[in-house]
């Protein structure tokens, strides 16, 4: 017995630095996600990469216009989670309800395609220090009506934002965020 207290302590130790992710509720009127990873720097570096530099990190897959660097976070109340689509068009993803700088900022809204449709969502970033390092967390509660229900779409935000949060971290920690590592 004692062994195997040892083989899991072990086990936790070694996959502590590693990203947590996972749907953490779901059904037709909604979902919940977390997810939270390690990132070997400064907890300033890392707020001001998330925030500052979004279209640097975020996948060009995941806007409307095809061009990460259309993306762009006002890091005020009311600033605006906004894509450009050229100089007279543009997405509002999302807007600043709340923002503590380096240490969370919150948006609300319909992320992406979920703006399509009748749900609205609560997303935080939480930065906090861990020994030389930051570890950042991330949740967010969809709610609304859709048709097909919204636990139907809950695994595939999760996905986005899962790998949103490693592309971060390879952003932040190599300069690339081409050089993520998704699971």
């Amino acid at each position: 017995m004692k062994t195997l207290l040892v083989i899991i302590a072990l086990t936790c130790a070694v996959f502590s630095d590693q990203a947590l992710a996972e749907v953490t509720d779901a059904g037709p009127g909604g979902f919940a996600l977390f997810h939270e990873v390690r990132i070997d720097a400064p907890r300033v570096d890392v707020w001001r990469a998330a925030v500052t530099n979004i279209g640097q990190w975020w996948s060009n897959d995941h806007t409307i216009s095809g061009d990460a660097g259309n993306m762009s976070i006002g890091p005020f109340l009311q600033g605006c989670f906004c894509e450009s689509v050229d100089d007279r068009a543009g997405i509002v993803h999302m807007t600043v309800t709340s923002v503590s700088p380096t240490a969370m900022l919150r948006l609300t809204g319909g992320l992406g395609p979920l703006g399509l449709m009748g749900v609205s969502g609560n997303m935080t970033w939480e930065f906090s220090d861990a020994e030389e390092a930051t570890r950042v967390k991330f949740t967010y509660a969809v709610g609304g009506y859709h048709p097909q229900g919204l636990d139907a779409i809950a695994e595939p935000v999760d996905r986005v934002i899962g790998e949103a949060l490693q592309r971060l971290k390879a952003y932040v920690e190599t300069g690339d965020a081409g050089n993520a590592t998704l699971d």
